[in-house]
């Protein structure tokens, strides 16, 4: 039950700052957003604020922001249709209802002759009395259909009317919030536990090791080797590692008393390389600084940006297999076993999936972030919009070949874990 409350919040809190920043720079730029959904599929729970509908939904496998102007969201008016139209005190549709389900008093019945819904807004058409008269209609009026009402959304709060750059920032905002949730996450981690120092003191001496036969213990830290002052634990491993069977001298400090020892650094059994170790371990002392906190946390997004752009090289080169992709049961056992080990392995665990989440949807893939924003960027190469049918087929066939993608690798999954 861990595992799985553990899985919702993380999962959750992924998927809400992703679509967060959708959301947030949509707003800034003034595009009508329809929906803010957590989850797909079914809805759970829906609650109407203003002129967004937020739904928690069944499915737990991403999220999605509904803009006004996308995926045949806009509203038309044919001619012949019949609807009921509801004024305001200025005499301006505030609601039209397509098909009268409901009793309204004072409703104007109209058969419409044309219409513009979405720049000059209006509408003309005859009366029950067969007179042709034009209707103003209110840019927040509200269309009704079967019992659902739609916001109207004038063109120039649809997505397609803002520029080439504020269409890409509110796109890129998804993966740009992942960033920043991460950060975010690490610095909390240095914050409550501590910022590593990497000070190279040494935690343990293993018996009968070149160090304990010189006399170093528990607790020692090292400041030189061979007169070069030392400064972190890598560079006290780098010294080490170079100089196999050749010795050293050390100088450290144990109770504020500087103490000198020679160690001759043995080869390693445990690797295929020819490196020197002298038999201490080491365990990060951490100290509570708020403001390295936040340097900590920005180390550690970079760090993790790059290790996951290496493993996608790896993957482009045909280093490791698509079997070592893991989909959402894959990322469920992996969060069960890290969780054993702790909140704040589970809280990096978090940021490093945050970090993978956003730099998976930047990838130049059809229907990802990144495959939109391609297209953002051919727009503004070009000078004007690639053809949306072609676009929508684009991203259609995406979606198609990322759900195979999905089903291959949960039965990867299913497979490893299951049977």
């Amino acid at each position: 039950m861990e595992t799985v409350i553990s899985f919702i919040i993380i999962f959750g809190a992924l998927v809400f700052f992703h679509e967060f920043g959708h959301f947030l720079f949509a707003k800034r730029a003034g595009i009508l957003v329809r929906e803010f959904a957590i989850g797909m599929g079914p809805k759970i729970l829906g609650i109407t604020k203003g002129e967004t509908l937020y739904t928690l939904r069944l499915l737990p496998i991403g999220g999605y922001v509904r803009m006004a102007g996308e995926d045949m969201d806009t509203i038309h008016l044919q001619a012949g249709h019949r609807i009921g139209v509801l004024l305001n005190k200025e005499g301006q549709a505030k609601k039209i209802i397509m098909n009268q389900k409901h009793v309204y008093p004072e409703i104007l019945f109209l058969e419409v002759e044309e219409a513009d819904l979405e720049k000059e807004l209006w509408i003309k058409g005859y009366d029950e009395d067969e007179k042709l008269i034009r209707i103003e209609v209110a840019r927040d009026a509200v269309v009704e259909e079967n019992g659902r009402e739609t916001i109207l959304a004038p063109y120039d709060r649809q997505f397609d009317s803002k520029s080439v750059g504020k269409r890409f920032m509110t796109i890129f905002a998804g993966p740009l919030f992942n960033f920043i949730l991460a950060f975010l996450i690490f610095t909390a981690i240095g914050m409550m536990q501590g910022v590593p120092t990497f000070e190279p003191v040494i935690t343990e001496v293993t018996e009968a090791s070149p160090a304990a036969e010189a006399g170093m213990q528990n607790g020692d830290l090292v400041t030189e080797i061979e007169g070069k002052q030392i400064g972190t634990w890598d560079e006290l491993v780098e010294s080490v590692q170079t100089n196999a069977g050749n010795p050293l001298a050390f100088s450290v400090e144990r109770d504020g008393e500087l103490l000198d020892f020679t160690i001759t650094p043995e080869i390693s059994d445990q690797s295929a390389e020819e490196i020197g170790v002298i038999g201490v371990l080491y365990e990060s002392p951490v100290e509570k600084d708020f403001f390295g906190s936040f340097a900590y946390g920005a180390e550690q997004t970079i760090f993790w940006f790059k290790e996951i752009f290496r493993l996608l090289g790896m993957l482009v080169t045909g280093q490791f297999t698509i079997d070592a992709l893991s989909g959402p049961v894959g990322i469920y056992k992996t969060t069960e076993e890290v969780a054993k080990y702790g909140f704040f392995t589970l809280m990096s665990w978090a940021g490093m999936l945050s970090i993978n989440l956003g730099i998976m949807n930047l990838l130049p893939l059809p229907a990802l972030d990144g495959g939109r924003l391609m297209f953002f960027i051919l727009e503004a190469v070009r000078g004007k919009p690639v053809d949306r049918q072609k676009e929508g087929m684009v991203h259609f066939v995406g979606i198609m070949l990322l759900m195979l993608l999905m089903i291959v690798v949960t039965w990867n999954d299913i497979q490893k874990y299951f049977f």
